[in-house]
């Protein structure tokens, strides 16, 4: 029905919103009957397949899409969780891929706000973060103004911690 192939990356999006936005609004006409399903393959460019596959299969797992027929629809479930995670503002890098890695971030944020903790988490990954800890990131910095400003609006700022390292963290 569709090959996941060409793949065009938007950093302002994880890929799972991204899934699961092409699931909840493509139509596809197989045989007659309009169907949910990745309608528009080049959506996806940029990510490999590899990456595409793997964010499928943990949105599976997680109940958030079901496999239908000959291709993926999104849940209940699944929109609730997007229409969340897609409320957040979102953030394109300002770092450089080969920027030196002189930041560590620190958090502790309540389970009663997960979504925020998760849109931290996916932003300090899309800012090139490596994780250490689930709650502990190394990266470049400064973090933007902007991005620091909106994780104080929407509560979270208060439990983050930066501390600016000496010289750069090199991964071994």
């Amino acid at each position: 029905m569709w090959k996941v192939q060409d793949v065009r990356y938007n950093s302002s999006m994880s890929l799972a919103i991204k899934i699961l936005n092409e699931l909840w609004n493509a139509e596809l006409s197989y045989k007659g009957v309009k169907v949910n399903g990745f309608g528009i393959p080049t959506v996806f460019t940029g990510y490999e397949k590899k990456s595409v596959s793997t964010v499928v299969s943990s949105l599976k797992r997680k109940g958030y899409i079901v496999r239908s027929g000959d291709g993926w629809m999104i849940t209940q479930i699944g929109k609730k969780y997007h229409d969340r995670r897609k409320s957040f503002q979102q953030f394109d890098s300002p770092f450089a891929k080969s920027a030196p890695k002189n930041l560590i971030v620190m958090f502790d944020i309540p389970e009663a706000k997960k979504y925020s903790r998760e849109w931290l988490r996916d932003h300090l990954r899309k800012f090139d973060y490596k994780m250490i800890q689930k709650s502990v990131w190394v990266g470049p910095s400064p973090l933007p103004k902007k991005f620091s400003d909106y994780a104080k609006e929407i509560g979270i700022w208060d439990g983050v911690r930066t501390f600016k390292l000496a010289r750069p963290y090199r991964n071994k």
